[in-house]
């Protein structure tokens, strides 16, 4: 089943027991990869999987980046709710891989690359995160590439 209707089959699951947070969450997320179908295909088009994980990752990343400024903000009611929400969006995301795992990725991208320095960064960052398909996110994996390279 891919994501798409994986997303509308638990929308629908939502609505019927009437829980109300999961169910804006998907209305939202929903919306979202409808928004970039169109995008990227047109009115009619359906997003591949590994897109509607890139869509799933950036309204996570949107989520982790309210809970900063509302922890910082010391409004814990509304970082409750963002992390809530951010809980219901990991669902849908791959199982994440370990750093020692992407420690491995990256150095077997900077043997292909063949890599030198920082100036590479790009280049092996884009190779690494093609294998990776979504089961990582680019600030650990850019962490890495600037431990790993000289």
């Amino acid at each position: 089943m891919s994501l798409t209707l994986q997303i509308d089959a638990d929308l629908k699951k939502a609505m019927i027991a009437k829980e109300a947070d999961k169910l804006s969450v998907l209305r939202m997320l929903k919306s979202a990869v409808k928004y970039a179908a169109v995008d990227k295909i047109g009115a009619d088009g359906v997003l591949p999987d590994s897109d509607v994980i890139a869509v799933i990752r950036k309204e996570l990343k949107k989520r982790q980046d309210s809970i900063e400024s509302f922890t910082s903000a010391n409004r814990a009611d509304l970082a409750d709710k963002e992390t809530l929400e951010a809980k219901f969006l990991e669902a849908y995301l791959p199982a994440a891989l370990s750093t020692e795992q992407v420690e491995a990725y990256v150095k077997e991208a900077i043997l292909e690359v063949g890599a030198t320095g920082k100036a590479q960064m790009g280049l092996v960052m884009k190779a690494v995160q093609a294998k990776v398909a979504g089961q990582a996110d680019g600030k650990t994996i850019s962490q890495i590439v600037q431990k790993l390279l000289p």
